[in-house]
C-alpha cells in the first residue's frame, strides 16, 4: 500500500530514554577500533537524529494546523521544553567528533561539510542558555497564536490574516485600500503584545549570546543559521548592490506601474496590483488546482510528475486556508519515511500558485537527497535551500496556462516584476535585524523608527497614506521571520538572485537547465551555499557585479 499521512508515526521521547541512547552511542564510539565500527556508530546516531526530527516534524505540523487544539499545543510545549536538553545531548556527542583522532577519516567519508556544520552548532550552544530557548519557544509559539487568532471584519465577513490578504490584489482600488486599512488596525490594536513579544524575544537572544561570548546576537544568529562560507562582511557587500542596481530599478518598475494603473502617486495599497485589471487568479478551486498541478508536473517529467502524485495521494499536503491554522506556507519533513510535506493557505490569489510551486521546490529536494547518508544533509542551508522553490517558480513558467488561461503571459510578467521588487524588500528586512540586534536595548519606538529607516533606503517607494499603524513603521510586524527565524530572510534574496539565473538559462536550454536543477536538488546539503551554486552552474551573489547582470536582463525582458 502507498504510504501515506496516516502511516507517519513517532514515538514521543523522554530526555530519560534519549540521554540513555546517547550512553550507548558513546559507549559504542569509545570501542569502535575500526573505520567501520566507527561508521556503524555513527550510522546509530543519524538513525536517533532522523527518528527525533520525525516526531519535530510531525508535533510543529499538527499545531500549525489547529494552533486552537489543546492536545496538539501541549504537544509543542513538551518539545520545546525538552528542546535544550536534547540538544545538548546532540552537541556533546558532536563535540566528540570533532575531537575525535580519526577525524580525517570520516571527514573523507563523509565530506567536510558535516562538519563545518556541527562546529557552528558547537559555537551555539552551552547549557547554560537552556533555559533561555525554552522561554524563547513560548515567546515564538504566543506570536504564532496571536497571528492565527486575528479575526478581522471586512465587508460583512470576517477574515484571518492569510483570507484578508486576497484583497490586496483587488482590481478596485477602494477595496484594496479597505482592506489594507482593516488588516492594519488588527496589527495597529495588537500593537503592544507584538512590540513586547519581540521585545523580549531581543533581550533574550542578545542575553544568550553574550552567554555564549558574542558581541551580540549578530553572531550567533549567523552559527544558528549555519553560516559556513560567507560573512556578515560579504552580506553588507551584497546589500551595497542591491542599493546600486535594484533599488533604482525598483523606482523605474513602480512608476511604469503607477502609469498602468493611472494612478499619480502610487500608495501602498496599490503595491500588489501591476495594471487596471487586477492581478490574475486562477480559474478554480483547490482541487482544481490540485488537478492542473498534476497535469503541470507530468508534462515537466516523471521524476517530478510521479513525486507529485505520491505526495497528493498520500495526502502530504495541507493547502486550503481554515480557521485556526497558522498563516504562511512551509515545507517540513519526516526523514524516517524519506517524505516531506507542503503546508500553504489557499486564498484565491496568484500567490497560491507561487507558494505551492515553490514549497514543492522545497519537498521535491528533500525527497530527492532523502538517501543521503547524514541528517545534516537531508537539507541544504536556508540561502541554498531557497534556490530549490524559488527556482521552480521559474521552471514551471511554461505552463502557466494551466492556470491563468489567456492571463499567464501577464502573471509571469506581474512574477517576474514582484520578484526583482522583492529583493529590495528582502535586504530591509535583513538590514533591520542587524541594526535590531546591534542595539538590543532599543524601545519599541527605536525599533520602528529603524524599519523607517530601511524603507527609505531600500523602499522609496512606499507612500502609506492614512495608514497610521505602517506609516509609524509598523509593517514589519507582519513578517513572520522576524519573530521566529532571526536572520532568516536575506536567504530568499540570496536565493532569488540564482533563481533568476536559471530564468536566464531556461531561456536558451530549457532540458539542461532542468538537468542542473536535478542535479542540485540531489546533492541536498552536502557542499556549503556558494559550492552548490558553482556546482549548478550559478553566480555566487557575492561576487562582483552579479545583480548588474541580472538586472540588466530583467531590463531586457520587461521592456524598462
Amino acid at each position: 500500500m502507498p504510504l501515506t499521512i496516516d502511516d507517519i508515526r513517532a514515538e514521543k521521547p523522554t530526555v530519560e530514554g534519549i540521554t540513555r541512547e546517547y550512553a550507548g552511542l558513546h559507549a559504542a564510539l569509545d570501542r569502535a577500533a575500526t573505520p567501520d565500527a566507527r561508521a556503524a556508530a555513527v550510522k546509530a546516531w543519524d538513525d536517533l537524529r532522523r527518528r527525533l526530527e520525525t516526531w519535530n516534524a510531525l508535533v510543529d505540523l499538527r499545531f500549525n494546523q489547529d494552533t486552537g487544539n489543546e492536545a496538539f499545543k501541549k504537544e509543542r510545549e513538551f518539545k520545546d521544553e525538552i528542546a535544550p536538553k536534547l540538544t545538548d545531548l546532540e552537541v556533546t556527542f558532536k563535540r566528540k567528533l570533532l575531537a575525535a583522532p580519526w577525524r580525517a577519516e570520516l571527514e573523507k567519508k563523509y565530506g567536510r561539510q558535516a562538519f563545518a556544520l556541527w562546529e557552528a552548532d558547537v559555537m551555539a550552544f552551552d547549557p547554560a542558555i537552556e533555559a533561555s530557548l525554552v522561554a524563547e519557544s513560548k515567546l515564538q509559539a504566543e506570536y504564532n497564536e496571536l497571528s492565527a487568532s486575528a479575526k478581522i471584519p471586512f465587508r460583512g465577513e470576517t477574515h484571518n490574516l492569510s483570507g484578508i490578504v486576497k484583497f490586496r490584489e483587488d482590481a478596485d482600488r477602494a477595496v484594496r485600500h479597505d482592506a489594507e486599512k482593516a488588516r492594519w488596525g488588527w496589527f495597529a490594536a495588537n500593537r503592544p503584545a507584538l512590540d513586547r513579544i519581540y521585545g523580549d524575544l531581543v533581550k533574550l537572544r542578545h542575553a544568550m549570546a553574550r552567554t555564549l561570548k558574542f558581541e551580540n546576537y549578530v553572531g550567533l544568529g549567523y552559527k544558528r543559521m549555519k553560516r559556513v562560507d560567507y560573512t556578515q562582511q560579504d552580506v553588507e557587500r551584497f546589500r551595497a548592490e542591491v542599493r546600486e542596481h535594484l533599488v533604482p530599478l525598483g523606482v523605474e518598475l513602480r512608476k511604469r506601474q503607477a502609469a498602468a494603473l493611472g494612478v499619480d502617486p502610487l500608495m501602498f495599497w496599490d503595491d500588489a496590483v501591476q495594471d487596471r485589471l487586477g492581478n490574475p487568479a486562477p480559474k478554480g478551486d483547490h482541487d482544481w488546482m490540485v488537478a492542473r498541478a498534476t497535469e503541470m508536473f507530468d508534462a515537466m517529467g516523471k521524476d517530478l510528475g510521479g513525486f507529485w502524485r505520491q505526495m497528493t495521494a498520500g495526502r502530504f499536503t495541507d493547502l486550503k486556508n481554515r480557521e485556526r491554522k497558522a498563516p504562511g506556507g512551509f515545507c517540513t519533513g519526516f526523514p524516517t519515511y524519506g517524505m516531506p510535506f507542503i503546508y500553504a493557505n489557499f486564498n484565491g490569489t496568484k500567490g497560491d500558485v507561487e507558494v505551492f510551486t515553490h514549497e514543492m521546490g522545497h519537498a521535491y529536494q528533500g525527497y530527492s537527497s532523502r538517501n543521503q547518508p547524514l541528517a545534516d544533509y537531508l537539507w541544504p542551508t536556508y540561502e541554498s535551500c531557497e534556490i530549490h522553490s524559488m527556482g521552480l517558480e521559474y521552471l514551471t513558467w511554461p505552463h502557466m496556462e494551466k492556470f491563468f488561461g489567456a492571463d499567464a503571459e501577464r502573471f509571469r510578467r506581474i512574477h517576474l516584476t514582484q520578484n526583482l521588487l522583492f529583493i529590495p524588500y528582502g535586504v530591509a528586512v535583513d538590514h533591520f535585524q542587524h541594526m535590531v540586534y546591534a542595539r538590543p536595548d532599543a524601545t519599541p519606538a527605536d525599533r520602528h523608527a529603524m524599519w523607517q529607516e530601511c524603507e527609505r533606503t531600500y523602499l522609496p517607494w512606499r507612500d502609506y497614506g492614512d495608514l497610521p499603524h505602517v506609516a509609524a513603521g509598523g509593517f514589519w510586524q507582519s513578517q513572520r521571520h522576524i519573530y521566529l527565524s532571526p536572520f532568516y530572510y536575506i536567504d530568499y534574496t540570496l536565493a532569488e538572485t540564482c533563481a533568476l539565473q536559471l530564468w536566464v538559462r531556461m531561456q536558451k536550454d530549457l532540458p539542461a537547465t532542468m538537468a542542473a536543477y536535478h542535479a542540485l536538488c540531489a546533492r541536498g546539503g552536502e557542499a556549503p551555499f556558494q559550492e552548490l551554486a558553482r556546482g549548478a552552474g550559478l553566480t555566487s551573489p557575492f561576487q562582483p557585479g552579479c545583480l548588474r547582470d541580472v538586472a540588466a536582463q530583467a531590463k531586457k525582458a520587461l521592456g524598462v
